[in-house]
């Protein structure tokens, strides 16, 4: 296992998976536009053949620029935060989650087409908090708080409260990330019980908590007394 150090070690490259995967969604989203074509057909459709291939396809896939606008922010700013924090998992994290996140989706959604990479943002944002609180690592808390206090609102929306959102989608990205929080807690950066080192002084007492110095100890004791 990596130590501490080298886990939170900085580096560029955090931002490479953020970055391509914001551009990507932005570069499919222009193609709709400039040639004309309509996506949503190749997200999610519960229950179906046809629509399983939106568990692939469904987390690039956004109906409009502010649906895009409202998901790129977090999107770039939790993976950032989940390729520094977990990076020996973030891949893990984000591929595994991704696919079981359009397929809890596929199995629970009402039959619409459910597009947006809304659920890799409830996913992120799910494994991130809750690592955080399990691990209980001051730096992991102090981001698990962070994250709730910028997101936290989100939480809402894994409830039917808005119509023509796709709460299945953030509530399956939710628990998903929740139950890799479980299985991936021990990877990375945990917090390390004290060890408790024995000296020579610890030797000195016995098993009920007694003083019992070795006999050449209690003798140079008293010699210096009768000085």
């Amino acid at each position: 296992m990596m130590n501490e150090e080298n886990l939170l070690k900085f580096k560029p490259s955090i931002f490479i998976i953020p970055t391509l995967f914001v551009v990507a969604i932005w570069f499919i989203y222009w193609i709709e536009i400039k040639f004309g074509f309509n996506f949503n057909k190749f997200g999610v459709f519960p229950r179906s053949f046809k629509g399983f291939r939106g568990v692939f396809c469904t987390h690039f896939i956004h109906s409009n620029t502010n649906h895009l606008f409202n998901n790129s922010i977090p999107l770039f700013v939790l993976l950032s935060s989940l390729f520094y924090f977990y990076k020996d998992v973030a891949y893990k994290v984000l591929f595994i989650g991704a696919f079981f996140t359009g397929f809890l989706t596929w199995l629970i959604a009402r039959e619409s087409y459910h597009i947006g990479a809304s659920g890799i943002v409830y996913l992120v944002f799910s494994f991130v908090f809750f690592s955080g609180v399990i691990r209980k690592h001051f730096r992991l808390v102090a981001l698990s708080l962070i994250i709730i206090f910028s997101y936290g609102s989100m939480i809402w929306y894994v409830l039917p409260i808005k119509e023509g959102m796709s709460w299945e989608g953030h509530l399956s990205g939710f628990l998903v990330g929740s139950v890799l929080t479980i299985i991936y807690r021990k990877k990375g950066i945990v917090k390390q019980e004290h060890q408790f080192t024995q000296t020579e002084f610890d030797t000195y007492f016995d098993e009920n908590g007694n003083f019992n110095p070795p006999k050449f100890l209690e003798k140079e004791s008293t010699e210096k007394e009768l000085e």
